[in-house]
């Protein structure tokens, strides 16, 4: 029987290869999106149904439970949450509060809210991850910048970490996925990599970790990362 995968957030960037590099490997995979249309829907034509399209807008605790129920006898080998913003480069006392609560609620309490709302979808020696970054890391915290997506980084570990413990014995395996700095529209054009470079090799970890207990925070070669 073939496996079968939930990517949240997969129309563009990281989301989107990811979704097309496990149907490549011949998962089926739903993909969500906020709107139809664009790569996404293009691939799922063109995918003899290895691919298909839920709508799901994250932050919203009503979608997420209204696409819980559209699952309803779904079973998935794989649950892998991908969304996040970033605002910018301010410095923390210039950050708005409407703008950190839309970053903090986008990168940190959203993708905990949806592994809760749908984890009971995923078999038991599944796999939930999340995508978070080594910007997330405390300790690798050397560089001025970027202070607010780096803070909500933070807390989507710890409120990852606060998860796996308390769901310690539910026989998942638990990841949070450094995969590089890529170029997207979060990362920039710029940036070293890009995810059709990074994302096979993130495939790589999560088939390498299935059925691994506990919670890793491993980059997109299957090493380490320090919280």
């Amino acid at each position: 029987m073939s496996r079968q995968a939930l990517v949240i957030g997969a129309s563009r960037g990281l989301g989107l290869v990811l979704a097309n590099e496990l149907a490549r490997r011949h998962w089926r995979v739903i993909a969500t999106a906020r709107r139809g249309g664009g790569e996404l829907q293009a691939n799922v034509d063109a995918s003899n149904g290895q691919l298909r399209v839920e709508s799901l807008e994250m932050t919203s605790p009503e979608e997420l439970a209204a696409l819980r129920a559209r699952l309803a006898g779904c079973r998935l080998d794989l649950l892998f949450v991908n969304a996040a913003i970033d605002r910018g480069d301010l410095p923390i006392d210039e950050v708005p509060t409407d703008m950190f609560t839309e970053v903090m609620v986008t990168n940190a309490l959203s993708p905990l809210r949806a592994l809760e709302a749908l984890r009971d979808l995923v078999v038991p020696g599944g796999t939930v991850a999340v995508m978070s970054s080594e910007q997330g890391s405390v300790s690798m915290n050397t560089e001025d910048g970027y202070e607010l997506y780096k803070a909500s980084k933070a807390a989507l570990n710890q409120l990852m970490r606060s998860y796996a413990t308390r769901h310690i014995d539910d026989g998942q395996t638990k990841l949070l996925i450094d995969p590089g700095h890529n170029q997207t529209q979060l990362g920039g054009p710029d940036a070293p990599l890009t995810p059709e470079e990074s994302v096979p090799a993130v495939v790589d970890v999560l088939e390498a970790q299935a059925g691994a207990p506990g919670l890793r925070f491993l980059d997109r070669h299957g090493e380490i990362v320090p919280w």
